[in-house]
């Protein structure tokens, strides 16, 4: 019997006034499926029990209940205990049967009920959402996954659901569109927009009560709408989304570059860092190429981890001279593999003509300054203006533009020491420079965004009295006081780190097993300065072997926009004149760092893309910073950009502020066409010129959809439990069309379901005494 009573829409856990509540079933871990041998044997459905909580309908006390129970219970032992004579084990069997039985009897006399929440026939809708994206036209045994979710649906399943809710049909990719019905599904997309996909359906249904949505997907977003701050705005609508996992989630015999990532911008003649992850499966090796355009750049062999379902790698390759580079990391692809177009990725690189200056400070003539100005004298990229301190009031000054650089010295002037993009202080006491000078040098690390490369001599670090200079607050180190032992003649072996072997700093060749041997065949360092106690944030890249064991010697750290680094030796020099004169290590590890410690700061006048590279999409959001020569943010100046299409026709767009009054401006386009953009910014302070900058970005169409065609099943799990449904495979998709019923959202209706009367309840009151009767007579003596 099943009583209804007044339907509501929130959801709620009370029961039936006048029932006597003694557990809830809705904790109960494992899910009962729709199966038709079980409704007739407990008469109803098995979500009914899965969400319902057993009641007594009874108006008599459960106390009461436990009372009869146990003077039955002491009626049948007392009983029993009169015929003991015939042995206890016969007696037990029998008289736990008769226990049972009475028990049984007794519960069915206070009326056992299930109190369920149940959705109201056809006064609710049901909305299924079904993804028609390209991803979902991959399939096997010749049918694609979107062909097999239109058999399963139509394997009376919708059926079966039209008879419960009004249902709603929608079709989504890049866009969402209702269909009237499966046969009406759009053409494969170019992207999956889940969380636009459900925003849209969920705001469809308007003041139509909505019992809940079936969402049938692989997972494979690659729009970007599924991000915390959008699934809590989807939960909010108290709708469960059940989601049905579509396609295997693992893609047997493929190969894919799942991630490429390297520098937007990098100095000429620099080495780009490219870190690679290859996504594969049925594959033990795979070979890897880089063009930039059409010219081969690198080629090489990947072993791949068969225990993994990806391998990591990084790669290093040549920046090359100015200009844009569209480097193409391409996997040849596996006998018999079908898609072939997540191959390949392609990466855009702005190699900007600009030369980057350092400024370098050295207090004394030594040796280590002749052969680190040797090393990068020859860069193309770099720019090293030097000021050596000859006699006391006497500086010799190299690599300068004009007869007015660095004329007085250490600049006094912020514009002038920002117009750097790091600076190297060698042996050279901090008491050199006045108050004023040790603040810009601070802010050309915070604020600015500059580098400070610190070296070790007899008057460098500690020895020199940083450790009370303003610029030590910014050290990777906490410098000790002075020591007149402090950096003294001492040999030490360099030795990389476990970061060091990862950092392309002093990576002396490609080959990391090939790096450690030559690091460990290096001439030993003729001194070493002590550091102090490292800071959280340090980071050692290598360290110095000697006989009081190691010592940190290159280590740097993040502070504010820019970083400082540490080298904590002035005997680099061995590394080249200990070495055969062909031996390239001295030079590649000062151009290395060179180069690390001078590309990370920011222009003055900067723009970039949000990424690089817009698969599938139009939409280019642009941002760009503007500054003074200070480094002050300008926040009310004209902000134009020029952009020129490969294919189109160039066109101009204004740039908005930020409105926060930190000299950010961005700007949204829309790259119709696909191909190469180049997009140069021009900034107008007033009547002044401030500067520009020019930045490029690559549109594609046609790839997106072909990456990550695997279903995302942890996706689709948290979908369905941040909004209160659940994740079903395809194949258990009939048990997804008894559960909906009871998912206690729209109109729902209270039911009261009696469980006296099932047929189980009958076949266990006989089971109980037809196991009585054949003891009694198998053993004939009872």
């Amino acid at each position: 019997m099943a009583v209804a009573v007044q339907p509501r829409i929130r959801q709620t856990s009370t029961h039936e006034p006048g029932c006597s509540s003694v557990s809830g079933l809705r904790s109960r871990p494992r899910i009962l499926y729709y199966w038709p041998v079980f409704e007739r044997l407990f008469t109803h459905p098995s979500w009914a029990y899965r969400t319902g909580s057993f009641a007594f309908a009874s108006a008599w006390p459960i106390g009461l209940l436990i009372i009869s129970i146990l003077v039955g219970a002491a009626l049948i032992a007392w009983s029993l205990w009169r015929r003991r004579a015939l042995g206890w084990s016969l007696l037990l069997p029998v008289g736990l049967l008769q226990t049972v039985l009475l028990a049984a009897v007794l519960v069915l006399l206070w009326r056992p009920v299930l109190n369920v929440e149940r959705v109201r026939d056809r006064e609710n809708e049901l909305a299924i959402a079904v993804d028609a994206s390209a991803s979902m036209a991959y399939g096997d045994s010749g049918r694609s996954r979107l062909q097999d979710v239109a058999a399963a649906l139509q394997n009376d399943t919708l059926q079966r659901l039209e008879k419960t809710f009004a249902v709603r049909l929608f079709g989504f990719a890049q866009t969402t569109t209702p269909l009237d019905s499966l046969d009406a599904m759009p053409p494969p997309g170019r992207q999956t927009r889940i969380g636009d996909a459900l925003t849209q359906v969920l705001q469809s249904a308007g003041s139509a009560p909505l019992a809940g949505v079936i969402l049938f997907s692989d997972g494979a977003e690659n729009g970007d709408t599924l991000s915390e701050e959008r699934l809590a705005q989807i939960a909010s609508y108290g709708v469960p989304v059940h989601t049905v996992g579509i396609g295997p989630e693992r893609v047997l015999d493929d190969l894919e570059l799942e991630r490429v990532e390297v520098a937007s911008s990098a100095p000429a003649g620099s080495t780009i860092d490219a870190q690679i992850t290859i996504r594969h499966n049925g594959a033990q090796q795979a070979r890897l190429r880089v063009y930039d355009r059409d010219n081969l750049v690198a080629a090489r062999d990947v072993k791949l981890r068969p225990e993994a379902a990806s391998t990591q790698l990084a790669l290093d390759l040549p920046a090359g001279q100015a200009g844009t580079h569209e480097l193409r990391f391409v996997l040849d692809p596996l006998d018999g593999e079908r898609n072939t177009v997540n191959n390949s990725r392609t990466r855009v690189v702005n190699v900007p003509a600009t030369r980057r200056s350092i400024l370098y400070v050295e207090g004394e003539p030594r040796w280590e300054y002749k052969f680190l100005r040797r090393a990068i004298d020859h860069d193309r990229a770099l720019r090293v203006a030097s000021i050596v301190r000859t006699t006391t009031n006497k500086h010799y000054r190299q690599g300068v533009n004009s007869p007015d650089e660095l004329v007085d010295g250490f600049p006094s002037d912020a514009a002038e020491l920002f117009g750097y993009e790091a600076v190297i202080i060698g042996s050279y006491e901090a008491a050199a420079l006045r108050a004023e000078q040790h603040r810009l040098l601070k802010e050309f690390v915070d604020k600015r965004g500059g580098t400070v490369l610190m070296l070790a001599g007899r008057y460098g670090l500690s020895a020199g009295g940083w450790q009370n200079a303003a610029l030590a607050q910014t050290l990777p180190v906490q410098l000790t006081g002075r020591q007149p032992a402090q950096f003294v003649q001492r040999p030490g072996q360099a030795q990389l780190t476990i970061y060091g072997a990862e950092s392309p700093i002093p990576r002396l060749d490609v080959d990391a097993k090939r790096n450690l041997e030559r690091w460990k065949n290096l001439p030993p360092l003729a001194d070493y300065q002590s550091l102090g106690r490292l800071k959280p944030g340090a980071i050692v890249l290598l360290e110095a072997n000697g006989e009081q064991g190691r010592s940190p010697l290159l280590v740097w750290q993040h502070y504010g926009r820019g970083a400082t680094y540490v080298l904590a030796t002035a005997s680099t020099l061995r590394w080249q004149m200990r070495m055969p004169s062909e031996d390239r290590s001295h030079e590649t590890f000062w151009r290395q760092l060179m180069h690390a410690i001078s590309s990370t700061a920011p222009s003055r006048v900067t723009v970039n893309g949000e990424r690089t590279v817009y698969e599938d999409e139009r939409v280019v959001k642009v941002e760009a910073e503007v500054r003074d020569e200070r480094f002050e943010p300008i926040s009310d100046a004209t902000v134009e950009l020029q952009v020129a299409p490969e294919r189109d026709a160039a066109f101009s767009q204004i740039m908005q502020p930020s409105g926060q009054g930190d000299g950010r401006y961005s700007a949204t386009l829309d790259a119709a066409s696909t191909g190469l953009y180049r997009i140069e910014m021009n900034a107008r302070s007033g009547n002044k010129e401030v500067g520009s900058a020019v930045t490029h970005v690559l549109r594609n169409d046609g790839v997106a959809e072909h990456f990550a065609t695997y279903q995302h099943r942890d996706l689709l799990e948290r979908i369905a439990t941040v909004t209160g449904g659940r994740y079903w495979p395809l194949s258990e998709l009939d048990g997804l069309a008894g559960a909906i019923p009871y998912s206690k959202a729209g109109i729902v209706e209270r039911q009261t379901l009696d469980l006296w009367n099932l047929p189980i309840v009958f076949l266990l009151l006989l089971a109980l005494k037809l196991g009585e009767w054949l003891l009694r007579l198998r053993w004939g003596r009872l």
